[in-house]
């Protein structure tokens, strides 16, 4: 079994965030940007358990963006990968995204295709779903645990009120949440051997895109707590009443 990673670069959760042009676009002057680690920890991991296991025979990475993220892919490839592509695109939206990965998973023979529950600087979760509804294959979202008898695998996955048993048969798609695998650390052996392995770089099939970005604004952060004394009721139903706001 060949299995597909979808890899995203985003900034890390320590950066401080900016925008630019009227707040029509991300500041990435001095960010330091990391795999999406829904990505790394959950479906990377997942993907190069399988081989371990015996359970598949290769596993690439597939990244749409341009030559400035490939230290973030050779840090997948640290992991353990096999191989990746890069997808020479920025990337104007997750329709764009999806389709360059369902199109190169189909044309290239792939059987699985594994992806983060979502990105943590958009948090859309949508990419998965695209790419399963562009190739026709199955989909499941929010999978917290896989297994493979052959081509068949035994899924877990969240929802709502609970978890949900499915059984599917290759080629599909997975979307990765906690619980799917742990987190690894790349080795030295790794690291080393990340430099000498190939990234193939592939030109982007199509220009579709259906959304574009107007404009960022910064969340207005954590406001002030209000505190109120355990025996003074009235006063804690009148504030609910008068200021508390639902989110």
């Amino acid at each position: 079994m060949k299995i597909l990673v979808a890899i995203s670069n985003v900034p890390d959760t320590t950066a401080k965030i900016s925008f630019t042009n009227g707040g029509a676009e991300f500041n990435a002057a001095g960010v330091t940007f990391i795999i999406n680690p829904y990505d790394e920890w959950y479906a990377l991991v997942r993907a190069l358990e399988l081989k371990e296991a015996g359970k598949a025979t290769q596993v690439s990475l597939i990244h749409v963006g341009l030559a400035d993220s490939e230290a973030t892919i050779r840090k997948g490839l640290a992991l353990g990968a096999d191989d990746a592509i890069r997808v020479n695109a920025e990337g104007p939206d997750a329709y764009f995204v999806a389709e360059q990965i369902a199109k190169y998973a189909k044309d290239n023979g792939y059987e699985l295709v594994l992806v983060g529950k979502e990105t943590i600087n958009y948090n859309g979760s949508s990419v998965g779903g695209m790419i399963g509804g562009m190739t026709d294959w199955a989909y499941v979202s929010l999978a917290t645990k896989m297994d493979f008898n052959g081509t068949t695998a035994t899924i877990e996955h969240d929802i709502d009120g609970g978890t949900q048993v499915v059984e599917c048969t290759t080629p599909m798609v997975v979307s990765c949440a906690k619980g799917m695998a742990e987190q690894r650390i790349p080795n030295m052996r790794g690291i080393m051997a990340a430099r000498t392995k190939p990234i193939t770089v592939v030109e982007p099939a199509g220009n579709d895109k259906l959304t574009s970005i107007k404009s960022f604004e910064l969340s207005k952060g954590r406001t002030d707590c209000k505190f109120i004394d355990e025996n003074n009721m009235d006063e804690l139903v009148n504030l609910l009443h008068t200021e508390a706001k639902v989110i």
